[in-house]
């Protein structure tokens, strides 16, 4: 099957199109003929071999966390789904590789496709649907009635971060620069600051939550906009001591972990506030939650642009620009 592939770590080496195998199948994963992949910043990171000591991938590597399409084999034990099936999917981690034709997935980690959005809007959601889920609703518990901001309102997990904040009830404040401010309005923020002209740390105060996405900059004035008690979410680190335990990370890099967030974790903890590093997991259940939200029209996915396959490398370094407006995404079959 055609493949993007890496054949080692580097920031500027492109991916080449070539011939892999098909990937074989295991007794409980799905066989998926992939129609569109949506692509994310984080290929980016693991092409420049960012996360190679946290996340090691033996090379030759198909990037690609995110997948709609259609199964064509189902493996013996599979009792989920059947050949024919419309899904879409966040593989897990070191099963990735959706810059292909057919990726194999474990069916846990796949859901049926919404019916209402095509290929590429249900390609666009995983990753970036799988980590605002994760983070609001299982770290954060956000409630109605509560305060949250959200950094980068109008990238990928902002815009649909946004929408999910409005379903439980919670007000929204964001950030986004002049031009995207009647997009995030549209998606439901109340409170939308340009950041290039304005300062959200002396802007905001009071507010229960925090999902930061930037730099270290904005990590810190995050910890002065929210109120004794609350929450900040990392999604850009530093990593935690609870995320290196999670992923079983040998003893020399719990220990570089711990140091690197020492710092962010004790000035959180004198202000009476919690701090979490999210790093995204698959799971197909939650996947059918989120659409049960895009069917019932409660949600709706935010694509910048769609590229042909073999136009991968281009669609990754407009990805890598920071300009894009939601998602962009592959269209391969």
């Amino acid at each position: 099957m055609k493949a993007f592939i890496i054949d080692r770590y580097g920031k500027n080496e492109p991916m080449r199109l070539g011939e892999v195998p098909e990937p074989v199948l295991r007794d409980d994963e799905v066989l998926i003929q992939v129609h569109a992949a949506g692509l994310n910043l984080l290929d980016s990171k693991l092409k420049s071999g960012e996360f190679k000591r946290i996340l090691p991938y033996h090379m030759p590597l198909v990037l690609g966390h995110d997948v709609a399409g259609v199964v064509m084999r189902v493996g013996p034990r599979v009792r989920q789904f059947k050949v024919g099936d419309e899904v879409y999917s966040r593989p897990p981690d070191h099963r990735i590789g959706t810059f292909a034709e057919f990726v194999a997935v474990n069916e846990n980690d796949v859901a049926p496709k919404p019916g209402n959005i095509t290929m590429e809007g249900a390609a666009s959601l995983p990753l970036v649907s799988l980590t605002a889920w994760q983070a609001l609703v299982e770290r954060a518990n956000l409630q109605a009635g509560q305060k949250i901001f959200i950094q980068a309102g109008s990238g990928g997990v902002g815009t649909f971060a946004i929408q999910l904040s409005k379903q439980i009830g919670a007000t929204v404040a964001t950030t986004t620069s002049s031009a995207n401010v009647e997009l995030v309005k549209s998606l439901g923020a109340d409170t939308v600051i340009d950041y290039k002209n304005e300062d959200f740390g002396k802007v905001l105060r009071n507010y229960d939550v925090v999902l930061h996405s930037q730099d270290a900059g904005a990590l810190e004035k995050s910890l002065h906009v929210l109120k004794p008690g609350g929450t900040l979410i990392s999604i850009s680190g530093p990593p935690d001591p609870a995320f290196a335990t999670g992923i079983g990370a040998p003893w020399l890099v719990r220990l570089v972990v711990h140091l690197l967030s020492a710092g962010v974790r004790r000035r959180a903890k004198r202000r009476s506030l919690r701090y979490s590093f999210l790093f995204m997991r698959a799971n197909g259940q939650q996947l059918r939650e989120i659409s049960r939200l895009v069917d019932a029209g409660a949600i709706r996915p935010v694509i910048d642009r769609t590229f042909a396959f073999d136009s991968a490398n281009e669609a990754l370094a407009y990805v890598e620009s920071g300009h894009s407006k939601g998602k962009v995404v592959l269209k391969v079959k």
